[in-house]
């Protein structure tokens, strides 16, 4: 291939009025968890409520979309990509607006919930919008570059959160007023999908389900749940714990945690380039071959600056594994069935989430949270030697099927 049509064919169109809508409603997303995590003492503070309680502003915004993505998913190929988009949006702002002036801690957690769902939905559907303009090594560019924007997001949004608390307890969730404009601004830009009769609930799930290979089909949501388990509990749970037992500063911790994202962002970009040349199998286990050389890393540093390269190596693997999940997984189905395809990994990826913290916390209440990340390694780079088996399996399944082709045929 010549390097005229790799750069046509991994080219990302940012003069598309689609993906910049989605890029920039992808943005947002961020402002759901990282926006809000340094104001959680403030509120608990405000609220006069335990710790435990204000962890509830997190977990109850992950819960609904483990529950309700599938019927997100559902609701989207139904009724079309636009509507639920919008929809997610205008809900999205006014909950996260209406948190401001709650005034009841069982109000604001009433308001993070529906909230979580409106999160669900943009997630859902921005993912699907890309995966239906766009295929093969393109798919993988707009796709990275959705990751990127995710990335700077969660990059950005905690110093922004953590500047508009020092004014008041309420002034980061009016920033969710954002989502207003933007709703209007995808709704005059995008244009309606086809939608799919008889798309809805749990029968429509299973139809979508169905439609997978099984294999190819565990294995893609199983890196999803295991890409989030790992990076929320080694990186956003374990690491700050273990650099706090060492006396590190707050500040430098939030550094360290920077770096995980900012590395992601370039390689991130580049997902385009690397699926020119490779497959999304071999993106998927370099990505975990990057979590366990980033936790044996984490595991074995000498000091903070070590830490940060750790942190760094990990977040180039999200760059690698992100995309690359999320163009298999679109690969793999249909348009009438991707949207119900995505959102169960949407799902699989909150699952990962949420457990993530209470597992690796939990654990190192009996094993220390050194001893827990050489183990995180340990699982990360068996998850990247069965993607290369995956990776082989497909190559030759693919090879066998071209064989099989009639001589002329397409």
């Amino acid at each position: 291939m010549s390097s005229t049509v790799a750069e046509r064919t991994a080219r990302i169109p940012w003069d598309s009025p689609m993906v910049r809508v989605v890029l920039a409603s992808t943005f947002l997303a961020p402002l759901g968890v990282p926006l809000i995590s340094p104001a959680l003492p403030v509120v608990r503070d405000a609220f006069g409520v335990g710790d435990a309680q204000a962890s509830l502003l997190v977990s109850a915004y992950f819960l609904t979309g483990i529950l309700l993505s599938p019927f997100i998913g559902a609701l989207t190929d139904r009724i079309g990509r636009r509507r639920v988009l919008v929809g997610s949006l205008v809900l999205f702002g006014v909950t996260g607006g209406a948190i401001a002036v709650a005034p009841t801690f069982d109000v604001v957690v009433g308001l993070r919930i529906v909230q979580g769902t409106a999160a669900a939905g943009i997630f859902v559907t921005t993912v699907t919008l890309i995966a239906d303009a766009y295929e093969g090594a393109q798919r993988n560019a707009v796709l990275g570059a959705n990751i990127a924007v995710l990335s700077l997001g969660a990059a950005v949004f905690p110093v922004v959160g953590g500047a508009l608390v020092a004014l008041s307890w309420n002034a980061p969730f009016v920033l969710y007023l954002v989502a207003l404009p933007m709703a209007l601004l995808a709704w005059v830009t995008l244009e309606e999908s086809a939608v799919v009769d008889g798309a809805r609930g749990l029968a429509y799930v299973r139809d979508a389900l169905s439609s997978l290979p099984v294999v190819d089909a565990v294995a893609l949501y199983g890196a999803a749940f295991g890409l989030e388990l790992l990076l929320f509990g080694s990186i956003v749970t374990a690491v700050p714990f273990l650099l706090a037992s060492e006396g590190v500063l707050p500040v430098v911790v939030g550094v360290v945690l920077l770096s995980t994202e900012l590395a992601s962002i370039p390689v991130s970009m580049l997902n385009g380039r690397f699926a020119e040349r490779t497959t999304n199998e071999l993106l998927i286990a370099g990505g975990f071959g990057c979590f366990a050389a980033g936790l044996f890393v984490l595991w074995a540093a000498p000091s903070v600056l070590v830490v940060a390269l750790g942190a760094a190596v990990f977040g180039a693997g999200l760059g690698l594994s992100m995309p690359a999940i999320d163009a298999a997984v679109s690969g793999l189905v249909t348009t009438e069935h991707r949207a119900g395809a995505l959102s169960v990994r949407n799902s699989a990826t909150f699952l990962g989430r949420a457990t993530g913290p209470v597992l690796f916390a939990g654990l190192a209440a009996t094993m220390g949270y050194g001893p827990l990340l050489l183990a995180g390694g340990v699982v990360a780079l068996l998850a990247a030697l069965l993607a290369l088996l995956a990776g082989q399996v497909t190559r030759r399944r693919a090879r066998v099927e071209e064989g099989e082709r009639p001589a002329g045929g397409a």
